[in-house]
């Protein structure tokens, strides 16, 4: 496992996390055996969301460490809020009170007294960053947050918040993956007119590389929400012969190809894996055995049905 310090403040978070939202499916045997099989990784890094099973995946974190006998010191939890009623009348809210009342939530459920980080999940047309500003830094005072970021968001909301958050927003989770590349398309396709030249979310790559935002890309495996796993869907084929091909050259998985990807590129992402089986996440730790080729990787992002100008 590497190890990366995410913006330029927090230290020694393996480069790859576990994705915790469907923890909650899991029986508590099973939860044990992928917190063991993590920490034998070195993976020490763990998302979670106050919405994942209605609150229960941190329920079920939690019950999963004290038996495990996992010490707090021994992992970074990372959890996010913003979204309301996701069942009911789904909405964002990014008020100061609700910020607070989640995050005091989230902690009574991973019983904890901090998050290493919190996340802002998705933006909030709403948002109004002052109160944003004074609810991170009420948490940041009382001990109950280390540091902050946000998911899915572009430079400019990201701008937006900064304005009144005194903490650096040190992470983006952002979907990226093979067969999920509008991030990489329109800056390969720059000054084209075809529509892999359309700026889609304002650079965001460049602007986490140039202000020390830790890009985490999360759902690698698939297309997109709507269409579901790459691997399955037809118009993927070429993808999923060549990541099969290129797999078996380097003598591993083709899961582990895909993260190997992903960390090829030089931006340093932090990878999300929401795998609750432990053999598969250890395939997919195998991507730090290996390096990709320049010729590969881009062999890859082509087989995906994406040309190079």
């Amino acid at each position: 496992m590497k190890y990366l310090n995410l913006g330029t403040q927090l230290s020694q978070a393996s480069q790859l996390v576990l994705g915790c939202m469907r923890m909650a499916d899991c029986s508590p045997e099973e939860v044990v055996a992928v917190l063991q099989g993590t920490q034998e990784l070195g993976i020490n890094f763990y998302d979670h969301s106050d919405v994942y099973a209605a609150g229960q995946a941190e329920s079920s974190f939690a019950r999963g460490l004290r038996e495990a006998k996992i010490s707090r010191d021994k992992v970074l939890i990372q959890s996010k809020c913003g979204l309301r009623d996701v069942y009911t009348n789904y909405h964002f809210d990014f008020s100061r009170d609700y910020i607070i009342s989640s995050v005091e939530a989230s902690l009574k459920r991973l019983e904890t007294d901090y998050l290493d980080v919190l996340l802002l999940h998705r933006p909030d047309a709403l948002v109004e960053p002052e109160e944003v500003g004074e609810a991170f830094e009420s948490l940041h005072q009382a001990g109950k947050v280390r540091y902050f970021g946000v998911s899915n968001q572009n430079p400019y909301q990201i701008e937006l918040l900064q304005k009144s958050v005194k903490q650096p927003l040190i992470i983006n989770q952002l979907q990226f993956g093979p067969a999920h590349t509008p991030m990489l398309d329109q800056g390969l396709n720059a000054n084209m007119l075809n529509s892999f030249a359309v700026n889609r979310d304002g650079g965001v790559l460049d602007y986490c590389r140039l202000h020390n935002i830790t890009i985490q890309p999360w759902s690698p495996f698939q297309v997109d929400l709507s269409q579901g796993l790459f691997i399955k869907h037809p118009k993927y084929s070429q993808l999923t012969k060549k990541l099969e091909e290129v797999a078996a050259d380097y003598g591993v998985s083709l899961e582990a190809m895909v993260i190997a990807w992903i960390l090829r590129h030089p931006a340093k992402m932090q990878p999300i894996i929401g795998s609750m089986n432990p053999k598969r996440i250890a395939s997919m730790a195998q991507a730090f055995e290996i390096q990709l080729s320049r010729a590969d990787w881009y062999q890859i992002y082509k087989s995906a049905g994406n040309p190079l100008p």
